[in-house]
């Protein structure tokens, strides 16, 4: 909702500066998005004249301009600015717009500079209406009065100086989509004092003789209508253009401007027709199946029954509440017009808008509810104005429906307010408030009875008036109450799996991996390869033949994507989701996994010392893809165990079986598979390789313990220094990595904070049945800083432990 600081204060005589106004708005619900100042942008500007204005020498469409702008030199002559001008209406003797290097022309969201224009400089600007966004016009720079002062602010010479407010509007203030009702609402705020005169009604000279039937009053509870003859429909007069045109109407003719002006200022929409394009009288009706209007936006919609439309004897002349139609609207010929003012079924104008795609103005209210005591006085008010700017002689008003609504009245408690809102509001002050708002306060004891405004449909109970006296005192004056929480512990708003899902996508997006959603539907043998393809997960009616299954994993989709990616040139890439999987038709079959895929280059090794000394993307790097998703989900990483292919249960197919391990709690528990892809499933899938990928289940990650324990820290650190020593193992070549990781751990579980492995050799100068595997060891210490022989006694228990448990010896 738009409006002038100078249209508010028609309604709304106060003093108040604009920042507190705007301040005051927002406090009381209704928020200003935005306040448009253009005296303040506009201050650079000034009105100049083009002394002389010559052909560029280097270029057939340019002018060379000398352009007096006010300013005289140390002798007190003017001092002439040379401009370079391409618009075609530049000349000399032209009264014109200058702007001087350094300002901000919004029109092209650039700012000035002394420009070499073809050879030639030029100190400054002419300006277009466009280039100052005033209006559209952009054919040539702005001509003004001969007369106009040179030197003077365009911006104050033009009385630009009018900041325009836009407010956001709840739904349920449909009060507010007019000034008038916005002003009551500042008056109330003792911003100023609220204008509201009576609007009296205008006697008619003859009977309206177009008669109106309501076939349906739910459609249309109330419809008024007055015909005014001998009108001449010309150019609105210019406070009305003003009006509409700052905040972005264009003027058309003065009756539709009318209707314009009342829309935004009462929030009443209203409609004119040409009598004379009008056939016969008058009918509210359902729109029948198939008919069709040219409406004023010039498109022809199609319609049926579910539309409300006014129509005469020929057919559909307007969509009731949305839009006028073109064949009866008013232009320079209309001499007889009918007005109209109505009320419609809120829900019926807000499905018809929808369905038809018309946002309009009359939408915009009509289907928040418009007030229905002001049908009638709307009608007068219309009719008073087009009398005033067009002439003409009224007839009587035609009244069809239920002109006045039934009254509404609340028995309220003065207490209401303590006791949902934590403030006390005075009874005096109380009726303040409310009188300003158009309420109606009767009685003095606890409970007094208040009369609800006809333009106040939104409220409805008790709650409702203490929600008015708060936003009027003032929200900030609600103290701030905890809520008791009372002896039992609070329960977790998510569930296990919600969670579990929102900490692997936080994990994944950390690693550098980017999520990607799929389909949950994929091809019949892609299913099959991945485990899937039964008959009950098929799809009765699938909406491509290539997406006939539900997804027995998220790998299909991944790799699809990752290789789409590779085709357009993007092949090192890291992909991950989190989703649904089916195993079966059954609840407990459907599950949530968490997948990804690497490939090229998309390698999470990072700068740090890595054995493989490889940035491409290989098993490991998927596998810890796996590992921090399961830590972050809660798995106890520490249990968790690697099984090659032909130690793991129902090992898939689709993994390749010298470069992929399944990750376990055991053999019976199996969360997930990390590797490289098999030849066969990338052929499968048209996928290149190699292409490494994981995917785990979340489901399967089994629950903590439930115990009573002290609250451990967020982040423990310590205060001493770390220290961290290097290890090289002569092994056997079937000896697991993870296992003298785990021995080396083992040696001091309090002392050791991390265990990696750094180097893995074979070769000269070690047997062939042998490997070498170096680790780093990190010390951490809580309680004193280790000496020498504690670090010499830690190393040696490591030595020891290793050698124990995988018969490995320390490399010389």
């Amino acid at each position: 909702m738009k409006f002038t600081l100078s249209w508010l204060k028609e309604h709304l005589d106060t003093d108040e500066p604009l920042d507190k106004l705007a301040d005051k708005l927002t406090m009381i619900g209704l928020e200003v998005e935005h306040i448009e100042d253009k005296a303040k942008a506009l201050a650079p500007y000034t009105i100049a004249r083009v002394v002389s204005a010559v052909q560029h020498p280097n270029a057939d469409r340019l002018r060379l301009c000398m352009v007096d702008t006010g300013e005289t030199n140390d002798k007190g002559e003017p001092a002439h600015i040379q401009v370079v001008c391409g618009a075609p209406n530049a000349r000399t003797g032209l009264v014109s717009v200058f702007a001087p290097p350094g300002t901000y022309i919004p029109g092209k969201g650039i700012t000035l500079g002394i420009g070499n224009i073809r050879g030639v400089e030029s100190r400054g600007m002419l300006c277009s209406a466009a280039e100052l966004q005033i209006s559209d016009d952009h054919d040539g720079i702005i001509e003004l009065p001969d007369d106009a002062p040179i030197g003077k602010g365009y911006a104050e010479w033009a009385e630009l100086g009018d900041p325009v407010i836009e407010i956001n509007l709840t739904p349920n203030r449909q009060d507010c989509t007019g000034v008038h009702g916005i002003a009551r609402d500042l008056s109330a705020a003792d911003m100023g004092k609220f204008k509201d005169p009576t609007i009296k009604p205008i006697k008619g000279e003859f009977p309206c003789p177009v008669k109106v039937t309501v076939e349906d009053a739910a459609l249309c509870p109330g419809f008024a209508l007055r015909l005014v003859r001998g009108v001449t429909n010309g150019p609105s007069p210019e406070w009305l253009q003003k009006r509409l045109t700052s905040i972005g109407l264009r003027p058309i003719n003065a009756l539709v401007d009318i209707t314009n002006f009342m829309t935004y200022d009462r929030a009443r929409p209203l409609h004119v027709f040409d009598a004379k394009k009008v056939h016969g009288h008058l009918t509210v009706r359902r729109a029948k199946d198939g008919e069709t209007l040219l409406a004023l936006d010039g498109r022809t919609y199609t319609l049926d029954p579910n539309v409300c439309v006014i129509a005469d004897d020929k057919g559909v002349e307007s969509l009731a509440g949305i839009m006028g139609g073109e064949e009866s609207g008013c232009d320079e010929n209309t001499t007889d017009v009918l007005i109209e003012s109505a009320l419609w079924n809120e829900i019926n104008i807000a499905q018809s808008g929808r369905k038809l795609g018309i946002n309009s103005d009359a939408r915009y209210r009509f289907e928040r509810g418009v007030d229905p005591a002001f049908m009638v006085p709307g009608l007068e008010m219309a009719t008073r104005l087009v009398m005033d700017l067009c002439g003409g002689t009224p007839s009587e008003n035609l009244v069809v429906g239920q002109a006045l609504p039934d009254d509404r009245v609340i028995d309220f408690p003065l207490t209401e307010t303590r006791r949902l809102a934590a403030i006390d509001v005075p009874l005096v002050e109380a009726r303040r408030i409310l009188g300003h708002l158009g309420f109606m306060v009767a009685g003095n004891g606890p409970v007094v009875k208040v009369a609800i405004p006809s333009w106040r449909t939104d409220v409805a109970g008790k709650a409702d008036i203490v929600e008015e006296l708060v936003r009027i005192v003032g929200v900030d004056k609600v103290p701030m109450t905890p809520f008791d929480r009372g002896d039992a512990p609070r329960k977790p708003v998510l569930t296990p799996i919600q969670s579990r899902t929102r900490r692997a996508r936080r994990a994944l997006a950390a690693r550098g991996m980017v999520e990607a959603v799929t389909w949950s539907f994929i091809a019949k043998p892609q299913a099959e390869l991945f485990g899937g393809g039964q008959k009950e997960l098929a799809l009765a009616n699938p909406i491509a033949s290539d997406l006939s299954d539900m997804r027995p994993s998220l790998l299909p989709g991944l790799v699809a994507n990752a290789q789409a990616n590779a085709d357009r040139g993007f092949a090192d890439v890291a992909l991950f989701e989190v989703g649904q999987i089916f195993r079966g038709d059954r609840p407990q079959d459907q599950v949530t996994a968490a997948s990804g895929v690497r490939h090229g280059i998309a390698s999470s090794k990072g700068l740090g010392r890595h054995w493989s000394g490889s940035a491409a993307a290989d098993a490991l790097d998927v596998k810890a893809d796996a590992f921090a998703v399961l830590a972050a989900a809660g798995a106890p990483v520490q249990a968790l165990q690697i099984a090659a292919s032909g130690e793991s249960k129902n090992f898939p197919a689709w993994l390749h079986p010298g470069r992929s391990g399944a990750i376990q709690i055991g053999p019976q528990n199996v969360l997930g598979y990390f590797g490289e892809l098999h030849p066969r499933a990338l052929e499968a899938l048209k996928a290149d390789g190699p292409l490494l990928a994981f995917e785990v289940i979340l489901d399967k990650i089994p629950e903590g313990k439930q115990k009573a324990t002290r609250a451990k820290p967020a982040l423990d650190l310590s205060a001493f220094q770390p220290v961290s020593r290097d290890f090289a193992f002569i092994v056997g070549r079937g000896v697991k990595a993870a296992d003298i990781v785990r021995a080396a751990q083992s040696a001091d579980k309090k002392l050791i904070s991390g265990v990696t492995v750094f180097d893995l050799y074979e070769g000269k100068g070690i047997d062939p049945d042998k490997k070498s595997v170096a680790i780093a060891v990190t010390l951490q210490p809580r309680e004193k800083t280790l000496t020498d022989q504690e670090i010499d006694a830690a190393a040696a228990k490591i030595v020891a432990e290793v050698t124990k448990k995988t018969g490995g010896v320390l490399r010389g």
